[in-house]
């Protein structure tokens, strides 16, 4: 074996291969080379207990630390996360680029797609002897067996805190490498350079099954490199072979674990990988074309931030699952690019190809015409990004007017987060239940079922029983039609709905409904909840109870009961729907978002010069008109911005969109009644003033704040005291 594959006997091939299949079946993630390599040399065992009987000697492994420079790192190697407590024992199964200007959705600038460790920018390789480059480890917290792993709830509290491995189990370090050539050596041969350096002690123990001194007659460095490099290549070569396991590069999965996500119907399943597929066909078709004629266009998605945005997602991209989906994603473009194109060039006319296998995942090329390139190998990483703007070559396009990208509707990445809704009260007599209206409730006349209410109908003889709904606006008056309806209870699996509602003409996204349903009745009871006074929320007058973070993401320019789009809205009206939509969201429906982002976040991808510059003068005149409001956050290891800022995180500009809750008072005369029916409103809102003090009165600390945060709010340059003698009365309510 330590002279490659093609050398090992075919009885030897299959005893291996059996074994192999078996680790990939064991392991949650997949199983790279030289992985595969440490569960033979160093003896993995397959009942659970993993490296943990083992001859390895913890305190030999490097240690690394979250967000600062490390050696080089490869996949396999055996490593100790350093913690404020206990250490982390890891072995690095997953290993990737991870570039701070890959967008949060998977859009990555062309000149960062092939570039070379220690680039600075475009067409500028730099000039560092011992070039860094950012990466993301994914370590196996669980490789070294229960004994040696800490609890669910350690892991918890040190990915709530973010100092050792981020929020998703991860590390993210800045790795530098002794020279430039070191930074373009294939995975195969920086493992055995680790082994032979960093983990030599490791690898010759004399405590393994078989040393590879012994294997190779000596501990000469040279043979020791040979008959290591041997190894490793009976190992591809066995893992390839293999009719049980499919490959990506070098990692290996089964195939029975692809089957069984393409048949899954959740968050990366395979409804999510099709998805994927046909958003990479479509980045670079053009949107609209002027004359038959369209300028080229080329665009990059890294596809491991690109996962991120799919609803649902953030629980199976944490720990090891991050590879898993990272592997399977890419097979799943590979299949539908060598299936469904000719060399990549789709009947659409975009050529799909795989330009850099190892930054954000893998960075697959869309580029549209595609039948003006030369055809090639589309699954071999070309590095056309870089290439492109290096000095000898062209630089890409811009693209014309007539090749302008539409605004594209990106799904809620934190869907699952809103509306779940609270269980009020369930017993004996009655389940209660309250969650908000959603958008898609609205456009489709549906409401979701608690799953008390789902068991019981189910327990129902035959088929689930007609509904009559009965809404209660609480201080309105419904038509009769809307006030009790017939509808229909939809039953599928552990999940139910009630359908075919008319919603009343105010709901909107975002209303508060409380629901009760007797057990054994066939009514369902839907109110509302009045609030003491009404109040003007962003573009929203309400009196009635809401979810603010679901008025903010959902109660957008360009939704309403009719459908949800951006296409057709204006600069300012598509900057205010992209910030609610994507950008960080609070408890109180504050959304912040990384203003660089914006546009990519817009249109999908890069837009032309003139779209964003107009998106740039729409921020300026939201921020003049204080409908939007600057802020300072900070971007971590991973790229993520975060608010407040924090500390030893680069300080990155936001826009913030506050929904500003203003309460709505009725003027002297009006005929307007008291929540309730309480009679005519005897309330008038008196605005801010000044007041003349008595001789020998000055005004309070608080009134004189309240003075300059006045004339800021009204623009006021200078001046911001109150004058000598005078008070300032805040705005209130007479009459109450």
């Amino acid at each position: 074996m330590t002279k490659g594959y093609d050398a090992v006997p075919d009885e030897e091939r299959d005893r291996l291969r059996r074994y192999l299949e078996a680790v990939v079946a064991a392991r949650p993630a997949p199983v790279h080379t030289t992985v595969a390599f440490n569960a033979v040399y160093f003896g993995y065992d397959l009942g659970g207990d993993g490296y943990g009987g083992s001859p390895l000697r913890l305190d030999d492994f490097p240690v690394i630390t979250f967000g600062e420079c490390a050696p080089v790192l490869p996949v396999g190697a055996m490593v100790c996360v350093a913690t404020g407590s206990d250490p982390l024992y890891a072995e690095i199964v997953h290993r990737e680029g991870a570039h701070p200007q890959v967008g949060a959705l998977g859009d990555v600038p062309a000149w960062v797609s092939g570039a070379p460790a220690g680039a600075e920018g475009p067409g500028a390789p730099g000039t560092d002897a011992e070039p860094r480059r950012r990466e993301l480890l994914v370590p196996d917290l669980h490789a070294f067996g229960p004994a040696l792993s800490l609890s669910p709830a350690q892991l918890h509290r040190l990915r709530t805190r973010r100092r050792w491995i981020n929020e998703d189990g991860h590390v993210v370090v800045d790795v530098c490498y002794p020279s430039p050539e070191a930074a373009r050596r294939d995975d195969l041969t920086t493992y055995a350079d680790h082994l032979l350096t960093t983990a030599r002690e490791q690898l010759l123990s004399p405590f393994v099954p078989v040393s590879l001194a012994a294997l190779v007659g000596g501990t000469h460095d040279d043979d020791l490199r040979a008959g290591l490099l041997g190894l490793l290549d009976t190992v591809r070569g066995i893992l390839d072979s293999s009719a049980e396991l499919r490959t990506w590069g070098h990692y290996a999965m089964t195939r029975a674990s692809l089957a069984d996500c393409w048949r899954d119907t959740g968050p990366l399943g395979g409804d999510d990988l099709r998805s994927l597929a046909a958003a990479v066909e479509r980045a670079a078709t053009p949107g609209r074309r002027r004359y038959g004629l369209t300028a080229p266009v080329t665009v990059y998605t890294a596809v491991g931030p690109r996962l991120r945005g799919f609803p649902g997602a953030a629980e199976r991209l944490r720990g090891v699952g991050y590879a898993a989906a990272v592997c399977r994603a890419n097979v799943a473009l590979a299949d539908v690019v060598q299936g469904d194109s000719d060399h990549g060039l789709f009947e659409n006319g975009s050529r799909i190809t795989l330009d850099d296998a190892f930054e954000g995942g893998g960075v697959w090329r869309s580029h549209h015409p595609g039948d003006a390139e030369a055809p090639g190998g589309p699954l071999t990483p070309g590095g056309r990004g870089w290439k492109s703007t290096l000095p000898e070559a062209q630089s890409e396009p811009e693209p014309e007017p007539g090749a302008e990208p539409d605004p594209i509707d990106l799904p809620l990445a934190d869907d699952a987060a809103l509306g779940t809704g609270d269980l009020l009260r369930h017993d004996a007599q009655e389940t209660v239940w309250r969650a908000p209206l959603r958008l898609a409730h609205l456009i489709d006349g549906w409401f979701p079922l608690h799953p008390y209410v789902v068991q019981e109908l189910r327990r129902s003889q035959g088929a689930p029983p007609a509904i009559v709904l009965e809404l209660d606006h609480a201080g309105e008056v419904l038509d009769e039609k809307e006030a009790t309806q017939e509808v229909t209870a939809e039953l599928v699996g552990e999940s139910g709905r009630l359908t075919g509602i008319a919603w009343p003409h105010d709901f909107f996204p975002g209303l508060m409904l409380e629901l009760r349903r007797l057990h054994g009745d066939t009514v369902i009871h839907l109110a509302t909840t009045l609030l003491e006074e009404r109040f003007q929320v962003g573009d929203r007058e309400t009196g009635h109870g809401y979810d603010p973070r679901v008025l903010t993401r959902e109660d957008v320019p360009g939704s309403d009961r009719h459908g949800d789009s951006a296409v057709g809205l204006g600069p300012r009206l598509l900057v205010m729907r992209t910030v609610r939509r994507c950008g960080l969201l609070t408890l109180d429906g504050h959304a912040l978002m990384d203003r660089s982002a914006l546009p990519s976040a817009v249109y999908g991808r890069r837009p032309v010069r003139s779209q964003a510059a107009a998106l740039e003068s729409a921020v300026a005149e939201l921020l003049a008109e204080r409908l939007l409001e600057p802020v300072l956050g900070s971007r971590d290891a991973w790229g993520q911005p975060h608010f407040p800022a924090r500390d030893r995180e680069a300080t990155i500009p936001l826009i913030g969109y506050r929904p500003a809750r203003r309460r709505v008072i009725r003027p002297w005369g009006g005929t307007d009644t008291e929540p309730g029916g309480a009679g005519p409103l005897s309330a008038q809102l008196v605005s801010g003033h000044l007041r003349r003090l008595r001789p020998g009165c000055s005004p309070s600390g608080a009134q004189r704040a309240a003075f300059r945060e006045y004339c800021r709010r009204l623009g006021k340059a200078d001046g911001w005291e109150l004058p000598y003698g005078y008070t300032f009365v805040t705005e209130h309510i007479r009459g109450r």
